[in-house]
């Protein structure tokens, strides 16, 4: 079975639980060294955040509105109806232009998209003004999944990242594509990254419409840490390639944001970045991580684990998985059914719902 972390990896994982329960006893002062911000830890905000696209009006529109979540959650509805407004102001300045961007079979979808997306924004400033906090955040999903319609119109033709040619008999997923997880406790739905991490995601996709997962056990189970499947039945550990008799492998694969290239078999200590982010960062309950052993980061083939994200234990950009194993997807429905699972349950099937297309079996 194959694991993610090294044994020094866990070591330093138990002493910081530690040091945070010596912390959370014996409270201190502490002046820097702090995270700027909040981080994200919404999946479809990360998703959204991830697109490669460059429409800085509509972005800044979504920016802002997604700046609410913490508002509506501390009931702060003055400030809110103030965001609201902002985001109409956005909305009033900056329609025409975007839609001018758009290519000509969009820009009628897109004008009706923007009249109902104003709809959202005055029902939202409806909601502030009347303190509806479960019809706010439900319209604001609305709003956020119409600005992420808008903007996968901005999507480039062509794949914007190039792959080395070494890895060209590898799968590759140029796009996204969603899945159904059936386990024992029900259904989970997830939308996999090929942007961001095509080899990963492509082995995935790849394994998935091939039906390797059918039936598989969950072979690790660490509270509030991770899940881990895909260790085929027998003595092998990863996919075996029928053709060659041979385990593929997968390199680790992680891109950082303003990065002109993804980086391949290189952790973040390798590469000496001790404070980046990812742009598919392990910030959220059901981040899809992809495993390799303890002695190399290029032999991961076709476990995974799905990420418990707990915000005391694994802080966003501060936990020890960034930067040492490849995101690839995010769980975006069925959390409940992702908290129950336990070393007991089995992975049903995967199923490819949509975005089969992007998958390309070699360069």
């Amino acid at each position: 079975m194959q694991k993610f972390l090294s044994n020094q990896n866990k070591l330093l994982l138990i002493l910081s639980i530690a040091i945070l329960q010596l912390f959370l006893f014996k409270p201190i002062q502490v002046l820097a060294d702090l995270p700027t911000g909040n981080a994200v830890k919404d999946p479809n905000a990360i998703l959204r955040n991830a697109l490669p696209i460059k429409q800085v009006e509509l972005q800044e529109i979504q920016h802002k509105l997604e700046e609410t979540s913490d508002l509506v959650r501390g009931g702060r509805w003055p400030a809110l109806t103030k965001t609201v407004t902002k985001c109409q102001s956005l909305l009033k300045k900056y329609q025409n232009r975007i839609i001018e961007d758009l290519p000509s079979d969009k820009k009628t979808i897109a004008e009706k998209t923007f009249i109902d997306l104003k709809g959202n924004l005055d029902t939202l400033q409806d909601n502030a003004k009347s303190k509806n906090k479960f019809s706010f955040i439900a319209t604001r999903k609305e709003a956020l999944d119409k600005i992420g319609g808008l903007e996968e119109y901005f999507l480039p033709n062509q794949f914007p990242y190039s792959i080395p040619e070494e890895f060209d008999n590898l799968p590759r997923l140029l796009g996204r594509a969603k899945v159904n997880i059936k386990t024992s406790k029900g259904d989970m739905k997830a939308i996999v990254d090929g942007f961001n991490a095509p080899l990963t995601a492509g082995a995935f996709i790849d394994l998935s419409s091939k039906k390797f997962y059918k039936d598989l056990p969950i072979n690790r189970a660490e509270e509030f840490f991770v899940l881990q499947t895909g260790d085929p039945i027998g003595e092998a550990i990863g996919y075996v390639d029928p053709e060659t008799g041979e385990e593929r492998h997968v390199p680790l694969e992680i891109r950082i944001p303003d990065e002109k290239n993804t980086f391949y078999n290189q952790t973040f200590e390798d590469l000496g970045f001790y404070t980046e982010t990812p742009t598919l960062p392990f910030a959220t309950l059901g981040t899809l991580g992809w495993s390799h052993s303890n002695t190399a980061v290029d032999d991961g083939s076709s476990q995974f684990f799905f990420f418990l994200y707990e915000a005391e234990l694994n802080p966003a950009g501060r936990n020890l998985i960034d930067g040492r194993n490849a995101a690839f997807g995010y769980v975006i429905d069925g959390f409940d059914v992702l908290e129950e699972l336990t070393k007991d349950d089995t992975i049903i099937s995967i199923d490819v719902l949509e975005g089969i297309e992007n998958l390309k079996l070699n360069a």
